[in-house]
């Protein structure tokens, strides 16, 4: 499911047709990494959400689908300490980090979605983040996810919320609004993406709604604020020039000279322009959770 298109674009959002034996799955894993530990803060405090919502029972098995590198089901580790917490992901090579990473405190299953959704077992909690955009049929995917649950069993999915923002409209580099053209272009793109995927089914995005039609019970959406303030720390430098150098990749044909010059001017890894050293510099998005759970028993 990751990238859903490149092996692992819902880990990074590269919605491109690469083969997966051309990816650096080192660099991948570094990259997945550095994004998961800077949303790390708002992870656990959704897990802990999650944990409080009135229960189904007690939690024993926790699956992450589309887990990459386990930095998040580490975390849900933590929150659940008495469940087996489970990464689950198509690449060896990212389950293999997770198992590293975590000293064996992780189990993993590797599966390729939709056709191995049968390989996951059952479970309490599922939690699956920016992973079911990447499947062509959504509702499809959903209703399976939700035939993996015990009775009363939570389904987390973390599906958009707002786009990240790193620097003011303004930041006196090319005509203000830059972001948001980025974000119409990368829109563009992810259509592109959706429509391209195995079996794509058009689907109206209510996901309280899909969950519904899943023959789970919604059971509340929430948002946690993903906030880390000027001046940024250097590893969150680096995400962001890694981020938008992926981008200047992705959509060198779509943007005008203009915005091409500022998104140069941002990855010059010398000038005091580019984002690896501006003062204004910050990273801020949202994450959403939508949640359901299934009957008891």
């Amino acid at each position: 499911m990751s990238e859903h298109q490149h092996q692992h674009q819902h880990h990074h959002h590269g919605h491109g047709h690469v083969p997966a034996a051309d990816f650096d799955w080192d660099a991948l894993a570094a990259h997945l990494e550095r994004e998961a530990e800077l949303r790390a803060p708002a992870v656990t405090a959704a897990a802990q959400w999650l944990r409080d919502l009135p229960s189904g029972g007690e939690v024993r098995r926790v699956l992450d689908v589309g887990s990459g590198p386990g930095v998040i089901a580490g975390l849900l580790a933590d929150v659940f300490p008495d469940a087996e917490v489970v990464a689950v992901d198509q690449s060896a090579a990212l389950l293999e980090r997770a198992r590293t990473r975590s000293g064996g405190r992780l189990n993993v299953q590797q599966a390729h979605l939709p056709e191995e959704f049968g390989k996951l077992g059952e479970a309490d909690l599922i939690w699956s983040a920016n992973a079911i955009h990447h499947l062509g049929d959504q509702q499809t995917a959903l209703t399976a996810l939700a035939g993996r649950l015990r009775p009363g069993g939570l389904l987390a999915v973390a599906e958009r919320g707002l786009p990240l923002r790193y620097l003011p409209r303004d930041f006196g580099l090319g005509r203000p609004g830059f972001q948001a053209r980025l974000d119409a272009a990368h829109e563009d793109g992810f259509s592109t993406m959706r429509a391209e995927l195995p079996g794509a089914t058009a689907e109206v995005e209510d996901w309280t709604a899909m969950l519904g039609r899943a023959g789970l019970t919604p059971s509340g959406t929430r948002a946690f604020l993903v906030d880390h303030p000027a001046p940024l720390a250097r590893p969150a430098r680096e995400h962001l020039h890694a981020q938008l150098a992926r981008l200047s990749d992705q959509l060198a044909d779509h943007l005008d000279p203009e915005d091409a010059t500022t998104l140069a001017a941002l990855l010059d890894a010398h000038a005091p322009t580019g984002i690896l050293h501006r003062p204004d510099a910050f990273y801020l998005s949202a994450m959403t959770v939508h949640t359901a759970r299934a009957l008891p028993a």
